[in-house]
């Protein structure tokens, strides 16, 4: 048996690939809808299982999970928390659940869901060796890329640091694009060039070919999530001391931007490419 809470996209397109993989998995959302379609538990404690996979959209979330699940859960068990949520606050779980004889181990992920339902997530883990060791088998169902980046809370450093880098990436293709199509090269045209040069990114290579030229917008992320995950990687630079000029200004356009929390964060980039007017 396998737990999971939390069904929204990542969530519903993980459940949906561990099921694929023969696996019995007791799922739970507390959104009825959701949970009624996935054939789901009826509480958090209906989770307990050797290994427990978080995916939930932020910090009180998952705080209010493990208030609930922690003590139903065996000795030696692994909480998997999939969840993008601050460093300070992945430590914090990891001595609860410790406290409780659980293993809890950050490991955001990147792929989108997607690479979720085809089990090729990359999966960044902060935690100890043997509830890496104790939970592998579970996590290499879902992801292929499993790189343990070190203590508590690394997990979500890197994930944070990625996530910096995509939102600062796509403002900066969206520029240069913008820049193209002012001066006559249809941006079309010009993403293979940039794709064989030396200027590539996921941005130019998988975004913006993929999601927002077309129009689709639809890789499963929310740009409300994609704000938050800014939000913290500004609030533990900050924590750091460490500045953060470029990324700065790119997380400025996030938050300045129209483009509602609900909507495909890919909408964010294409509303500053369209904007001409822009400074």
């Amino acid at each position: 048996m396998i737990g999971l809470v939390g069904l929204g996209r990542m969530g519903g397109a993980m459940l949906g690939r561990l099921r694929e993989q023969g696996r019995d998995v007791a799922a739970f959302d507390q959104d009825a809808g959701l949970r009624a379609r996935a054939g789901g538990v009826s509480g958090v404690a209906d989770c307990a299982a050797p290994v427990v996979i978080l995916s939930l959209p932020h910090e009180a979330a998952v705080e209010a999970v493990l208030a609930e699940l922690l003590p139903v859960m065996p000795q030696g068990a692994v909480v998997v928390d999939t969840s993008t949520i601050a460093p300070g606050a992945a430590r914090r779980f990891a001595e609860q659940a410790a406290s409780a004889g659980v293993g809890y181990l950050d490991a955001p992920v990147s792929g989108g869901p997607a690479g979720a339902a085809a089990g090729t997530l990359a999966m960044m883990l902060g935690g100890e060796d043997a509830a890496i060791a104790a939970a592998r088998p579970v996590l290499e169902l879902v992801a292929t890329r499993i790189t343990h980046v070190g203590g508590p809370g690394a997990g979500q450093v890197a994930k944070l640091a990625n996530n910096l880098l995509v939102a600062t990436h796509l403002m900066a293709a969206a520029e240069a694009l913008r820049m193209a199509d002012a001066a006559g090269v249809d941006p079309a045209a010009l993403l293979p060039v940039l794709n064989a040069a030396s200027g590539r990114s996921a941005a130019t290579e998988v975004n913006w070919p993929r999601w927002i030229l077309p129009g689709g917008f639809d890789s499963g992320f929310a740009a409300g999530l994609m704000r938050k995950d800014v939000r913290l990687a500004l609030e533990l630079a900050q924590a750091a001391g460490t500045p953060l000029p470029v990324c700065a200004a790119a997380a400025s356009l996030w938050e300045s931007s129209h483009v509602p929390d609900s909507e495909e964060f890919n909408r964010v980039p294409a509303a500053l490419f369209q904007d001409r007017s822009h400074g």
